[in-house]
């Protein structure tokens, strides 16, 4: 009778994938970088090696120097910082999300960036008769969206080119922004003012601004918005809560590691 295979069999391992986490693991107990050719104790073929490191740099998982060393990339760092905050940020955030809601009597809404497009992880809906409702698991555009550019803004740059080279500038209104060049510019003044808007640049009636939640390495790990319809939220009200809202996320902050 045949052995019944278990998830843990050798079997079920992917080769490809396995090496690919042994040249991972390899640069982590080597800080200082390896040439190639010191990568002998992986036991691959020169080939083979040279194909996963090119795939590694290119994804950013690993990087070459100028000496032809390769070092882990900060995108390794990165994950594992998502991986502890990501998990506890709704839960962090509920109170200060209840708070500000309760504050400007608007829908508040916490979200994050996920596979080159933003993600709402929580929502507090506004208890007003006419309100903004957001589903959670809801997906938004990077170039239209106030919270995804809360976030851009403050990516390290290799991360920000990484994210811009996902970016489809679809036109949604005449308030969209529809270039990489008009996207930095906005970026800029983003992180001049500290909190971003979306002036109806994906539906044309929606208003919103929105804060970078920041951890304690100062990276942004997400970002909490005020959204509600123009009729309530012209821009001159918008930017009066702009304050509240950084105050808010920079008090969700506070508590991610």
């Amino acid at each position: 009778m045949a052995k019944k295979q278990t998830a843990k069999s050798p079997s079920y391992l992917v080769p490809a994938l396995e090496r690919g986490l042994k040249i991972l693991e390899l640069l982590a107990e080597n800080p200082g970088g390896l040439l190639m050719g010191e990568m002998g104790a992986l036991d691959l073929p020169s080939a083979s090696l040279y194909r996963m490191l090119v795939t590694l740099t290119e994804m950013g998982y690993v990087v070459r120097d100028n000496g032809d060393r390769y070092h882990l990339g900060r995108k390794l760092l990165t994950l594992g910082y998502k991986g502890l905050d990501h998990a506890g940020l709704p839960e962090k955030s509920a109170a200060p999300m209840r708070a500000l809601r309760n504050a400007v009597n608007e829908t508040v809404v916490l979200g994050v960036l996920s596979g080159g497009e933003g993600v709402v992880l929580d929502t507090v809906r506004s208890e007003q008769a006419v309100c903004v409702s957001v589903r959670i698991g809801h997906h938004f555009p990077l170039h239209t969206a106030a919270p995804a550019k809360a976030i851009l803004a403050f990516l390290p740059e290799d991360e920000l080119e990484s994210q811009l080279k996902k970016i489809v500038y679809t036109k949604f209104t005449d308030r969209t922004l529809t270039s990489r060049k008009a996207l930095l510019a906005e970026l800029k003044k983003v992180r001049s003012e500290g909190v971003a808007y979306d002036l109806g640049e994906e539906i044309s009636d929606l208003r919103c601004v929105a804060a970078p939640v920041f951890d304690s390495r100062s990276y942004p790990v997400g970002a909490i918005w005020i959204t509600g319809p123009e009729s309530r939220l012209n821009e001159e009200k918008l930017r009066s809560m702009a304050a509240q809202v950084k105050a808010t996320a920079d008090q969700i902050g506070l508590n991610i590691i």
